[in-house]
């Protein structure tokens, strides 16, 4: 027989991630007050599986929790990958499974945002607030698709992925479980997922949603997601955007500290992280850059940023911009000790420099 203390604890604090069986279902901690727990769901990116949600599922243990694997990835890598409709109607099927009270917290990346997007779509009713990052869905140019089909020839390669990860801002045990994840990948399903996002747009009915939304976006990700912020405010006027300073695409694993942070203070009482820049606010290019690092280093000195703070005024032209390495120097990373080679000798004190005479 269970006792109550074995009920309370959270399995995926004693569940070993894996690359293609991490678990789907996580319950939550029972409640005092006897109450089901709120839910959420988590979609992952078309890169990584569900274990890529392990940092979310350790931290929300007071919510039941939900990591799918999406078809075509983790333990369904063998499936054939049948098209976005069809991919939203199997995450509707275990909510609806799993759930049986209220609607849940729908939260996906990338690939996994655009997903909830149709979820939300053709099944508005299950969900009582939608947060989605990093999810483009303006189309992508010529020259981004080639680049895309290029590297389907190197799906296999461990190296492939490895560099991936170092892109994504991984490290330590998530670059190894991306890899192994990455190569069982199959071309001919990343090209049919490629070959559905890559022209753009919006699921139909979208607008059938009417409960609150979030999208988000790294700073430093391709400028390509931030401009389907447009389109999204279009279709759902409620649709609140913002930029998080600093980050990369895969920011859950990159940032699990700040991503929790900005996911509870949406969940719990539908508000906004303080260190979240709204991309309006700011105009684009120079003024945005910099924003968004005064942001970044605030958060890193335990400061709180300013999001209505004005940008400074650009470098008049005739002022000499730094080169391409001077300008991925950061002064707060520099050891000193390791430049003590560029100075000169002193002599001691009270006799002369014999350099200065020749004598050397």
């Amino acid at each position: 027989m269970t006792s109550a203390k074995d009920q309370n604890k959270t399995p995926a604090k004693t569940v070993a991630r894996d690359a293609t069986d991490y678990p789907e279902v996580h319950p939550g901690r029972q409640h005092q007050s006897q109450r089901p727990a709120p839910t959420l769901v988590f979609l992952h990116g078309g890169n990584v599986g569900n274990w890529s949600w392990d940092p979310q599922v350790l931290a929300f243990g007071d919510y039941n929790i939900l990591t799918l694997h999406l078809p075509a990835f983790g333990a369904r890598f063998e499936e054939t990958w049948d098209g976005m409709e069809s991919a939203a109607d199997d995450v509707a099927a275990l909510i609806a499974d799993e759930v049986s009270e209220g609607g849940v917290h729908l939260v996906g990346i990338s690939l996994g945002g655009v997903i909830a997007l149709h979820v939300a779509a053709r099944h508005p009713e299950l969900i009582e607030s939608l947060m989605i990052t990093g999810t483009p869905v303006t189309g992508v140019g010529q020259a981004a698709k080639a680049f895309q089909r290029m590297q389907l020839k190197l799906i296999g390669s461990e190296w492939f992925w490895r560099f991936q990860a170092g892109a994504y801002g991984m490290v330590d045990d998530e670059r190894e479980l991306f890899t192994e994840h990455g190569v069982k990948l199959k071309p001919e399903n990343m090209r049919a997922i490629m070959d559905e996002m890559d022209p753009g747009g919006l699921p139909d009915k979208l607008s059938s949603y009417q409960g609150p939304m979030l999208a988000l976006v790294g700073s430093k990700e391709p400028k390509l997601v931030q401009k389907s912020f447009e389109a999204l405010r279009a279709t759902l006027p409620q649709a609140i955007t913002r930029v998080v300073p600093g980050m990369h695409h895969q920011w859950n694993i990159e940032n699990p500290i700040l991503f929790n942070s900005v996911l509870r203070k949406w969940v719990s009482e539908t508000g906004l992280h303080q260190i979240l820049v709204d991309p309006q606010a700011v105009k684009p290019g120079r003024a945005a850059k910099v924003a968004s690092e005064e942001q970044e280093g605030a958060a890193a000195e335990g400061q709180q940023p300013d999001a209505d703070k004005a940008a400074p005024p650009a470098q008049p032209s005739s002022q000499k911009k730094p080169g391409k390495i001077a300008g991925r120097l950061d002064p707060r990373r520099l050891d000193p000790k390791k430049f003590e080679f560029m100075k000169k000798p002193q002599p001691p004190a009270g006799k002369p420099d014999k350099s200065v005479d020749g004598d050397n």
